[in-house]
């Protein structure tokens, strides 16, 4: 990997296991907002009972954990950058008694397996931060079996994605932010439609198929909804990072106008829109 390319991974990995805690403290309502986008995944790849599974960018656990359950012979292997996320996962699978998972930190362009080994592939939201995705897709392309199924979800344009926006719109408005360069890690990265897609084309598989999935972030109280971005969301935290009280302050207050804005009844449920797109080996 070029040494670029080097510096953003381990960046990644810095971060998520910064954040771990704060994943650790909003898994429920993370956990409930991504399910769709989960149930989705497995729905395409339909797991059978002796199947061994990858999961990459486990973060938490999910979708894996929902997978392992549906297997009586197989096993699902769990992967991410950030051991910190995995030992969460670790958590989350013995408190549900789940018992046919393992763990391994590893980088998805270097994935530690032969070629050949896996009956089916899940990634949810992890390409956009992959620091390069074709050889990302790749790798995984490479561990699967002949015939095997993969995937992934990625998040669909701004527009369709307040529960986001309603905070980074503000930042952005406030703050004279850097602009990242073309092609950096980041939430929209995969928006377009089509990108991944095409990306699993250029990677080798075929039958690939895209459909969009809406979710509901259901934070109840914007509180909830601004204690959850400011302690889970990389780039909030960041910028956040950079702005004085003051600034912070009216970030703060614009977000909940915004968000007040539209749900004039106090009761926030966010809509989300992701693409979930599936390729066969």
């Amino acid at each position: 990997m070029e040494q670029d390319l080097e510096q953003i991974r381990d960046q990644q990995k810095q971060s998520w296991n910064k954040f771990s805690g704060g994943w650790k403290k909003w898994d429920e309502l993370v956990m409930d907002f991504l399910k769709p986008m989960g149930d989705e995944i497995i729905r395409l790849l339909n797991p059978q009972h002796n199947d061994l599974i990858l999961d990459v960018a486990s973060g938490t656990g999910e979708p894996a954990l929902t997978i392992a359950e549906k297997l009586s012979g197989g096993k699902v292997i769990m992967t991410d950058l950030a051991d910190d996320m995995l030992a969460i996962a670790r958590e989350n699978a013995a408190s549900r008694g789940i018992k046919n998972i393992e763990t391994v930190t590893c980088d998805v362009c270097e994935l530690p397996f032969p070629d050949n080994t896996f009956d089916a592939i899940s990634c949810r939201f992890g390409f956009m931060f992959f620091p390069d995705m074709l050889l990302a897709a790749k790798e995984m392309v490479r561990v699967l079996k002949p015939g095997g199924r993969i995937a992934t979800a990625v998040w669909n344009v701004p527009e369709k994605n307040f529960w986001v926006t309603a905070t980074m719109g503000t930042i952005n408005r406030n703050m004279e932010l850097p602009a990242p360069p073309p092609g950096s890690p980041g939430i929209f990265r995969c928006a377009k439609d089509g990108f991944i897609s095409d990306l699993f084309l250029q990677a080798g598989l075929k039958n690939v198929s895209q459909v969009e999935v809406s979710g509901k972030l259901n934070c109840k109280t914007v509180d909830a909804y601004w204690g959850m971005q400011t302690e889970v969301a990389a780039p909030i935290v960041a910028a956040l990072a950079n702005a004085n009280d003051t600034m912070k302050e009216k970030i703060k207050t614009e977000t909940y106008a915004a968000v007040n804005e539209k749900f004039p009844d106090g009761n926030i449920v966010i809509d989300s829109s992701a693409l979930v797109i599936y390729g066969e080996k």
